[in-house]
């Protein structure tokens, strides 16, 4: 991450990676310090050991962003596999998912959350011990490791439904391991509460840099997440409220026409509200170059996607289309483009230590107001979601669009540009399931049509029948999971 420490800081930070994993199997995901001994008496005394604790979890969050990527686009209609992908993401963008595939480990989200929640229960122990942790560092601090941790979950529902729902550090030898599964909506309704009540502890400004204002928690990323929770949730009122919050505050904007390849290069732009941050010169990568570069032969934009974007297929995005999301080199060759150029120029590739630096965008303003758009059309607004959709359009320089007055259009219409702003942004897949789970599951056919697009023609009408259970649209459980956790039930649509 771009977010700096002075030397003690990172001396501190370094000799706590080196504890974290020294000794700890990969199975023991619940465990995050060694859990007694002169290791942790010596641990947790500063407001500096609090911090990198907190550093730990932004930084493992952001490690995963080729795991987001693949969670929210892979399953969905915008990207294809070429031909040196593995086996595993095949499957999975076919839906013929099995617990044995590595995607279904979930431990990278459960080591955030453990992170999350020992800087949730010692921050106020240590604040006894070191006399210059003041209590609105240390609300700060936990109102960042709860973001986190929201977040982490949220992810996890989306992707899994019900998880276990830990909120508790690992502080002994006897805690119990055996988790059960949470209903996934419950988590959330109560993830909704914890939020709103940390948000007030949550800075504005506080942050002594752009990149610490792009990369950690603030009141924005909070209402962004609040208002995207709800939106899960079909609570359409907190969802306007909160994105209210965020367009009402004058920080952020979207970014010109003409500027808006700066979203992703270079990052932290006027739009941005949360990113992790990313700084090759620092050791810290993001994946998301190696994944999508000419050479990798992994994926490439999908039909649907030059439908959008390419100019052979008489795409009319000037701004968003070719050379700026995709790029063309020859005769259906294509590439996605926001994660390698520096310019929308379909020319000017990353070099050097710019390759790994790009930011992964967890939300942005655009996204907000889409959000809002969205929630407005379901309570029949349709006016107030129409202005908000042609703002979108505008900065685009695209005409307005007319909608019919039902929910069912605006759906449409909303899911299509947001696919057209937000393409390969890790949001598609989580976009479409939430159409499909609308008004218990009315629309099911819709995502079920969208889903086997991608899919082999032969496997095409299994599929489908297979996708009419929901339950299907989430990913199973690993089994190294299930044989660990005596809890643990498997979804059953995997019990084959």
């Amino acid at each position: 991450m771009k977010i700096k420490m002075n030397l003690q800081k990172k001396i501190r930070y370094l000799m706590l990676f080196a504890l974290l994993f020294t000794g700890i199997s990969c199975n023991d995901w619940l465990e995050l310090l060694p859990p007694g001994g002169l290791i942790k008496e010596e641990f947790w005394k500063t407001k500096e050991d609090v911090e990198a604790v907190l550093m730990g979890a932004y930084d493992s969050f952001a490690s995963m962003d080729e795991l987001l990527f693949k969670y929210g686009e892979i399953r969905a209609d915008l990207v294809q596999y070429d031909s040196n992908l593995g086996s595993d993401e095949r499957n999975m963008m076919q839906s013929n998912i099995y617990p044995t595939n590595y995607l279904c480990d979930w431990s990278q989200f459960y080591k955030v959350i453990n992170y999350a929640n020992e800087v949730i229960h010692h921050a106020p122990l240590v604040q006894k011990i070191d006399d210059t942790f003041t209590p609105y560092q240390v609300e700060s601090m936990m109102a960042e490791a709860y973001f986190l941790r929201s977040l982490a979950y949220f992810y996890l529902v989306r992707i899994f439904r019900d998880v276990p729902f830990i909120t508790g550090p690992t502080l002994s030898d006897g805690t119990d391991f055996y988790v059960p599964k949470t209903d996934g909506d419950e988590i959330l309704r109560i993830l909704l509460e914890e939020l709103k009540t940390h948000r007030s502890s949550a800075t504005t400004d506080g942050y002594a840099t752009l990149a610490e204002l792009k990369g950690r928690a603030t009141k924005a990323a909070y209402d962004a997440l609040i208002a995207d929770i709800a939106l899960w949730l079909f609570d359409y009122n907190t969802c306007i409220e909160y994105a209210d919050n965020i367009i009402g505050n004058k920080d952020y904007t979207l970014m010109p026409s003409t500027k808006w390849f700066e979203i992703f290069y270079p990052g932290n732009s006027l739009e941005g509200i949360f990113e992790f941050q990313f700084d090759d010169d620092l050791n810290q990568r993001n994946s998301m170059y190696g994944l999508t570069q000419r050479y990798a032969y992994l994926y490439d934009p999908s039909p649907k996607a030059l439908e959008m974007f390419a100019a052979d297929y008489a795409a009319r995005e000037l701004y968003r289309g070719e050379n700026s999301s995709i790029k063309k080199y020859g005769t259906d060759d294509y590439i996605i483009w926001k994660y390698v150029g520096r310019a929308p120029d379909g020319y000017s590739i990353r070099s050097g230590s710019e390759q790994n630096s790009c930011n992964w965008i967890v939300y942005r303003y655009a996204e907000v107001l889409l959000m809002k758009a969205e929630a407005l059309s379901q309570l029949e607004r349709f006016d107030e979601a129409h202005e908000l959709l042609t703002k979108i359009r505008d900065r685009a320089d695209v005409s307005a669009i007319s909608i019919a007055n039902s929910k069912i259009a605006y759906e449409d219409a909303i899911l299509e540009e947001r696919a057209l702003e937000l393409a390969f942004e890790g949001k598609r897949w989580f976009d479409l399931l939430r159409m499909g789970r609308r008004d218990n599951y009315a629309r099911k056919a819709a995502l079920v049509e969208i889903i086997i697009k991608n899919v082999p023609s032969t496997q095409k009408r299994i599929l489908a029948t297979k996708l009419t259970n929901p339950l299907g649209w989430y990913m199973p459980i690993a089994e190294s999971e299930i044989e660990r956790n005596r809890e643990l039930v498997q979804n059953p649509f995997y019990n084959y």
